[in-house]
């Protein structure tokens, strides 16, 4: 089986970094190939990590409750550099105050996120669902 690339990130001015390190063992564990861009990074950094490395999804996080804002665009900045079709996922504490999730995940769909994740959602989800989403066989 192919290894798939992923581009792994916490957007933003969010310098959470230990869930970062969390997912790539995780996705690494896994078989993913993970480009780690690190904290502080923005929508430009993923893109272009993506493009460099041929990627086959973008994993976008964030705690600090401001990933709407950081987020926004991001796909239309994805169909602009002829990538539009990568497959993102978003999760982490993504808006500030209590919302209730189901809200926030319709407007993350609505910006062009595939799948989106409450805080707490342990690796193995989303790992599960990209397998799914890339067509990858399950061992």
């Amino acid at each position: 089986m192919e290894q798939k690339t992923v581009v792994l990130g916490v957007i933003g001015s969010d310098v959470h970094a230990v869930g970062n390190r969390i997912l790539d063992f995780a996705f690494t564990q896994a078989g993913f190939k993970v480009i780690n861009i690190g904290v502080l990074a923005t929508q430009e950094e993923f893109i272009h990590s993506a493009i460099e490395t041929n990627a086959d999804a973008i994993l976008v996080s964030s705690l600090y409750g401001h990933g709407e804002m950081d987020c926004r665009g991001l796909r239309e900045k994805c169909q602009e550099k002829g990538i539009g079709d990568i497959i993102m996922y978003v999760g982490g504490n993504l808006v500030c105050g209590k919302q209730e999730f189901e809200s926030v995940k319709e407007r993350f769909l609505a910006m062009g996120f595939n799948r989106v994740y409450p805080p707490g959602t342990l690796p193995d989800l989303p790992i599960e669902d990209l397998r799914k989403d890339l067509g990858m066989t399950i061992n």
